[in-house]
């Protein structure tokens, strides 16, 4: 009894340790001390006891301190775990609104255009559900095509089972697609206050183009301690693994 006590013990008091210093840091964020709740959510994520609300509330802490990058950074990462928070995604577009450099996305154009305005409407969880959903459906209607008893209502069950299915075709094939594309990226975010983005990976390469902190940009390439970026608007050049921050 005592070691099966221990061992519960053992394995809650992190826990407990986590709950107490996020209610610590919620406290101190109510008294206006957003530099110590800040060092509170802090020591979680730390102790590897991440969550999007850890994030989220370390994200609000910096944004209050005018420390807009990390204010970002915090915000992309409680959307990582909680894609589709509307509070999130709010107060990360009034970081984004702080952020000096404005860049614009490349338009796609054509049927690359209706693809991706289709998919990226949802996260690749939310078509995971639709497709369940989809398949519910297609078991509810073939029960109701099964045991309809007159010609009418069979017709009926048949042809809306055929569109469940077909909605399990395209739910799950923009999963797939989203998945793959947010797969393929390797976001981060400028925490430097000012970045020289070069044409080369070398200190003493021609600037392509400047950078300020809360950009966030894709990570394309890497080599020894340069990454090799590219924004929305498909700009690209080398910037220093250290003025960045990977959000994955």
């Amino acid at each position: 009894m005592k070691k099966l006590l221990y061992i519960i013990l053992l394995f809650s008091a992190p826990v407990i340790m986590a709950q107490t210093a996020f209610d610590k840091g919620n406290e101190l964020y109510r008294q206006g001390k957003y530099q110590e709740a800040a060092k509170s959510y802090e020591s979680i994520v730390k102790d590897g006891k991440e969550s999007a609300e850890v994030y989220f509330n370390l994200g609000n802490a910096y944004y209050k301190m005018n420390r807009i990058a990390p204010a970002i950074y915090n915000y992309e990462k409680s959307l990582l775990l909680k894609p589709n928070d509307k509070d999130t995604k709010i107060n990360l577009g009034y970081a984004q609104k702080m952020v000096i450099d404005d860049i614009q996305p490349t338009p796609k154009v054509g049927f690359s255009k209706l693809v991706y305005n289709f998919t990226s409407a949802y996260h690749y969880d939310t078509w995971a559900w639709a497709a369940v959903g989809s398949a519910f459906f297609v078991l509810l209607f073939f029960t109701g095509y099964y045991f309809s008893g007159t010609t009418l209502l069979k017709r009926t069950f048949f042809v809306t089972m055929f569109i469940a299915l077909l909605a399990i075709v395209i739910t799950v094939i923009s999963a797939i697609y989203v998945k793959a594309q947010e797969g393929k990226e390797r976001p981060a975010i400028i925490f430097s206050e000012v970045a020289s983005i070069k044409s080369e990976p070398l200190k003493n390469a021609e600037d392509a183009f400047i950078l300020h902190e809360g950009t966030k940009v894709n990570i394309t390439e890497k080599l020894d301690n340069w990454y090799k970026v590219q924004l929305a608007d498909d700009s690209e050049g080398w910037i220093e693994k250290n003025a960045v921050k990977e959000i994955k």
